[in-house]
Formats: C-alpha cells, structure tokens, sequence
C-alpha cells in the first residue's frame, strides 16, 4: 500500500476500488501496439522502435546501481522507499508530502481522476488531438466526451474548452502535448482555472514536461487551485518499463482519486526514482541530447519538402498526404515502426525521438515510402487476439475502437 495510505480511510478506498476494477488502465505503449497489431515479443531482429514515447538511453547508471544492489531485498515489502521518494520529491519542490501520491506511472491516477470527477452529469472536456487515454476511462464513468481541437498554434484551446460544457468535471490539458509535443500557455492554464464550473479540475498531465520551456504547474498546486499535475518517471528519465509516476495536487483532491485505488510500489521503481531526482544533470543532459537530435531531425525533414508540426518533446507529427495507416505499414515493412494516427488527422502519423542511429533509419525508410505510390502500401495485419495490448477482457466497443 502507498505510504500516504491511512489506516483510517482504508475500508471506504476499498468500495470505490471495486467499483474501478474493471477500468482496463491503458498506457502509451498499449495504444500504440494495438494500432498497428503488434506485440513486442515478435519484433523483427534490428527493429527500430520510435512509436510508444520511449526514451531508448533507459534509466540512468544511478538508477541501474541501485535497483541492482535491492535485488536480494526483492522478497520483502519496504514502504520506507515509497516514502522516501515523496520525501525528497516534496522537499525538492517545495510541497507538503501529503501534497503528493507514488503510482505505477502516471497512467492509474490519470484514469482515477477522470472517475473521480466526472460522471453522467460531469463532462470530460478534452483537446483534438491529444492524450487518448482519459476518453476510455471517461467512458467507464458514463460521462459525455467533449472534443475541442487544437488552436492554431497546435496549443490546447482552453478558452474554447470553458466554453464548451459548462458543466465539465474533468479539463484535461497535456502539457506538452502527446501527440503534437505543442505548449500550452500558463496564461491559458491560469484561465482554465478562474473560469472552469465550481467543483471541477484541471487535470494537467505533464508528462512530457522536461523536454521542453514550458512552464510547470506544481506552484498552481502549492497555491491550492483546483487542479491535479501528472509527472511520470517514463520519458526522460527512461523508466517506461519500471512504471513509476506522481500525481500531485491538494490533499482533499487527492483523496478523491486515492479512494479509486492504490497498490504497493514495486522497490525497484521508488529506488530508481529517487536515485533519479538526485543526478542534478540528468534532465538537462537528456534534454539536450533529444533536442540535438529532434532538430537535426527537423532540418532535414524541412531540406526534404516534408510538412510536420514544430515540436519541443521526444514526439511529433508528420504529413504523409495519404492515409497515415497505409504509411505505418510501409514503415513497418522496412522494419520502423512509428506512432499511430489520430482519427481527426488521418494524414498525420506521429513519430518518437530516438537515438541518431535510429532517426538515420527513420530517413531511409521515410524517403522510400514517400517515394512509393500510395496504392502500393498495404495494410497493417490485424491481431484478433489484442495479445500485444494486453487487455484481453476490454470491452468489445473498446476493442473495435483500438483496432479501427
């Protein structure tokens, strides 16, 4: 159980988180397998892999250290480790530790609050395109899905998303964000809170956050706005794997989504994380290494005539000026496998940041598919099993809306 678990609110966790135990908790990595039908134990030897967000240098040497020297205590339960890394989170940032809650990445609270906060009556008010994962848990919750699309600086329109349902429970604002790796303003965020209906939040997922300028939104948090911040240790400090995430926001916020349910954190995790915060270099040296890299990126899809979307995260998207699907499947034939499509941008395709030698491959590859007639591109095989998803017991509805 996480340490910020209290004896005296177990029982009453306890209902809410039966009530949410059939919420399938999808991650990045799960939506963009199902998309293109692949599972990652059959990937073809050599497969360059820039379509989940994935950090490929994985997590630093700190890291791997000491989840080596805890491998003997992997046969017991140690709450102290969990409570150590909200100690040294908190006193990095400045934040009460009851301020803070330890999951398995940030995909479980970011599904949580969504039930926590929206229902029948409740909209979950989101950007097009953006981070998917909340329409699905938002569906479990019977609540209406409000789609609003981007600015036009690729920015989440939050003036447009206020406006759009005032009856919203749930505005959810990736920040960076996935898929377009876009910033979206502090002005607009302090918007969203001064104008959103009484009783709802901001949900500000930033995940992607330190790749990039943006502003962060932990003082809004320190401030006691109604909002709830997302951090995860799964993009730049490369513990996709290792599942390890914050979410961060008023204690009385917290308790809310807490109640949906909390679990024992893996001491490997809280280890590596914790060894994480303490490399004061690691986040400015892996920032620069992806914008190296990201840039370089750019200059020659612009020598080369091809439209994308600025990005400042280890993502972005592409043109391809045909059905994105078709352009997925000719990668994959030339074993690249890129990000998937969003359905209200079916020419876009995104693309993750990965190592120089990987981006080198993307160009070859991405020169001969666009150089290829579109007729002669095939569709992805389909994979009626969801092996490579992992969510055998989805919904039939869910199912048909991953693999469509």
């Amino acid at each position: 159980m996480n340490a910020n678990v209290s004896r005296r609110t177990f029982f009453g966790m306890a209902a809410a988180a039966t009530a949410a135990a059939a919420v399938p908790i999808l991650t990045e990595s799960q939506l963009a397998y199902a998309q293109h039908r692949r599972i990652a134990r059959d990937l073809p030897p050599g497969a360059v892999r820039i379509d989940a967000n994935e950090n490929p240098l994985g997590p630093c040497s700190g890291a791997c250290a000491v989840m080596s020297s805890l491998l003997p205590e992997g046969g017991r339960y140690d709450d102290q480790l969990t409570q150590k890394l909200v100690d040294t989170f908190s006193a990095m940032e400045g934040f009460k530790p009851d301020y803070v809650l330890v999951y398995a990445g940030s995909s479980e609270p970011l599904h949580y609050s969504v039930l926590a906060f929206t229902s029948k009556e409740r909209s979950l008010v989101v950007a097009d395109p953006s981070y998917e994962a909340p329409i699905y848990a938002a569906k479990f919750s019977g609540a209406n899905i409000v789609k609003v699309p981007l600015a036009k600086d690729y920015s989440h329109d939050v003036r447009a998303m206020i406006a759009a349902d005032p009856n919203g429970g749930v505005y959810y604002i990736c920040n960076p964000n996935n898929p377009t790796g876009t910033i979206t303003s502090r002005a607009d965020v302090e918007y969203g809170l001064a104008n959103k209906p009484k009783g709802s939040i901001l949900l500000v997922d930033e995940a992607y956050i330190h790749f990039s300028d943006a502003t962060a939104s932990l003082d809004l948090v320190k401030a006691d706005k109604d909002l709830i911040v997302l951090r995860t240790f799964s993009k730049i400090y490369g513990m996709a794997g290792l599942r390890c995430g914050f979410a961060i926001g008023r204690p009385d916020l917290l308790a809310k989504i807490q109640a949906y349910g909390m679990n024992f954190m893996p001491i490997l995790a809280v280890a590596a994380a914790t060894s994480s915060l303490q490399v004061p270099e690691l986040v400015p040296e892996r920032r620069k290494i992806n914008t190296d890299i990201r840039n370089d990126t750019f200059a020659w899809l612009t020598a080369n005539n091809y439209k994308f979307i600025p990005s400042q995260t280890n993502c972005f998207m592409v043109d391809t000026g045909r059905p994105g699907k078709e352009v997925i499947a000719a990668m994959a034939q030339r074993n690249v496998y890129i990000g998937r499509v969003w359905p209200v941008w079916p020419t876009y395709v995104r693309i993750t940041v990965g190592t120089r030698s990987e981006m080198e491959k993307f160009q070859t590859a991405w020169k001969e598919v666009m150089s290829t007639p579109a007729s002669a591109h095939s569709e992805p095989r389909r994979d009626p099993s969801l092996a490579g998803l992992g969510s055998r017991d989805l919904p039939p509805q869910m199912r048909r809306e991953l693999l469509s």
